[in-house]
């Protein structure tokens, strides 16, 4: 495996962003799509140092009037927050929930076939609307703010078509597998990775940017973990016009302006049960979460944007020194935006937790730019690898999805299915289309 950086991980790493002792995720921080991989479980990720913090609830959303509503666990404890949509809640995610084992893995694969072609099929009825559609079933104002905060993780407009997927996927993971975070950081996920990777005879070599294939000239299998941009340079002239017009139309989606923080205390929430989560959503009501998305993808900065928060050192003391702690907060923003989005989120969170700026001992602001600094696969600060849109949740980035027009060479990054998130799947998918065009067993892919 050759990594640009030296540090391995891409969006999984952690870092020291702002003081000595205090340890950030540059990127992802919960995981409900680790916890859920089909290919992760197959791997012994524990032996190697893998440890999940389940947080008593997997989610947050405060409100102006100092309550909140919660994500238990139980689909039960969570529609009993919402007396006049609890019925409803049980109907639609409960069935979700019940059928996680079998709807998973067909939610984390290309498209095709599935493997339990009626569990699919009813959750496909469901999940094809816009989240602004599914929202109406939920009579409660609360229940529809937090299925909202839940399906913006689409960075879709609420209104297309497939975004309120997102919410009832992200949502049933939540009562199914939660939404732990890594003990030590994002970063020792990768580090379990690459240790059980070198357990099996596999080699690491970071710091190393490929830039053309003919680098890799003596290599019998490639997989090109890179989005459609780098693609194209990196295959060059050794790719048909046709391929290379279908991957410069690759559309990415809109970008991320993020904050770590390192803080003298928890943060100060008005809502209590805040401090139950790893993972909290600030925006208030539905439709300002609706607001916030739809201006990023019509080029504008929304005032009072949508904030995801996470605080994970309330349940892991690893990541800052005793008695402080790390919290970071990011909005959407169009793709590669260089406004300055500081004030404005550091405004919705002193409106949930009054004298939150009191607690900042340092910050750490990482514009588009600098994301894709970080990583080279955050085009325009994109942390989903391209727009999930139907079109290109499906048959991203070409309808050949993993396969180039080039033998032995494929992708298998974020721009392939199933998108964007830290769950292997798009790397085993891959994989496993290479070892059958060579003609090799994949029987044993997963354990190996």
């Amino acid at each position: 495996m050759i990594e640009a950086e030296q540090t391995i991980g891409g969006g999984a790493r952690t870092a020291e962003l702002t003081l000595p002792g205090f340890q950030h995720d540059i990127c992802s921080a919960a995981h409900p799509m680790g916890v859920a991989s089909p290919v992760f479980a197959t791997f012994p990720l524990a032996k190697y140092g893998l440890e999940w913090i389940h947080p008593p609830a997997p989610l947050a959303h405060p409100f102006d009037d100092g309550s909140s509503a919660l994500l238990y666990p139980s689909v039960n404890e969570t529609a009993e927050q919402f007396p006049d949509s609890a019925a409803a809640y049980r109907r639609w995610m409960g069935p979700i929930v019940s059928n996680w084992k079998e709807l998973c893995p067909d939610l984390l694969a290309p498209l095709g076939w599935p493997t339990h072609p009626f569990t699919f099929a009813r959750f496909g009825m469901l999940a094809g609307w816009p989240a602004t559609v599914s929202a109406k079933l939920f009579r409660d104002p609360r229940a529809r703010a937090l299925f909202g905060g839940i399906a913006a993780h689409s960075i879709l407009p609420l209104s297309y078509l497939g975004s309120g997927a997102f919410g009832w996927v992200l949502g049933g993971a939540g009562h199914a597998v939660g939404w732990p975070v890594a003990r030590g950081g994002s970063q020792a996920i990768s580090n379990a990775l690459r240790a059980y990777f070198e357990s099996l005879g596999g080699t690491v070599i970071s710091g190393r940017p490929i830039s053309k294939l003919d680098e890799l000239k003596n290599a019998g299998i490639v997989l090109l973990d890179v989005t459609p941009r780098q693609a194209l340079k990196i295959l060059g002239p050794k790719i048909s016009s046709r391929y290379a017009s279908q991957l410069s139309k690759y559309r990415y989606g809109p970008g991320v302006y993020k904050i770590d923080w390192a803080l003298s205390a928890p943060i100060p929430w008005r809502s209590k049960d805040c401090a139950l989560a790893a993972t909290v959503h600030l925006a208030g009501s539905f439709e300002e979460i609706v607001a916030s998305e739809a201006a990023c993808w019509a080029n504008r900065h929304e005032e009072n944007p949508f904030i995801l928060v996470t605080q994970p050192s309330l349940f892991d003391r690893t990541r800052a020194p005793a008695g402080k702690h790390t919290a970071w907060g990011y909005c959407h923003v169009p793709n590669g935006s260089t406004e300055d989005m500081t004030a404005r989120i550091e405004r919705q969170m002193e409106r949930f937790a009054p004298g939150f700026r009191d607690c900042i001992l340092e910050r750490r602001v990482l514009k588009p730019a600098d994301l894709e600094a970080h990583n080279a696969n955050l085009v325009g600060g994109d942390i989903s690898g391209g727009a999930a849109t139907l079109r290109q949740l499906f048959f991203r980035p070409t309808p050949g999805r993993y396969r180039t027009p080039i033998d032995g060479v494929y992708l298998c990054s974020s721009s392939t299915p199933p998108g964007g998130g830290v769950h292997g799947m798009c790397g085993y998918h891959a994989a496993r289309m290479a070892l059958q065009d060579a003609g090799l067993p994949t029987n044993k892919l997963a354990a190996a």
